[in-house]
């Protein structure tokens, strides 16, 4: 069986912690700006964890 590929744009969105847990980063944080609130593009900085429900199938893309 060949190796899996990584897919490329997964690489790019999300990376795999120390204890194998996926993080993401925050949506919303592109467009738009003058619109928020300084509290909520504070908080929009910091990443998440992908939820239990999809982090099988990003580890999947990872190839992990």
């Amino acid at each position: 069986m060949p190796k899996m590929k990584t897919h490329s744009s997964a690489k790019k969105r999300f990376k795999v912690t120390g204890s194998g847990k996926v993080k993401r980063f925050q949506a919303y944080t592109s467009h738009m700006m003058r619109n928020k609130s300084k509290k909520a593009k504070l908080r929009l900085r910091d990443g998440a964890l992908v939820s239990a429900a999809d982090e099988k199938r990003v580890k999947r893309m990872l190839a992990q």
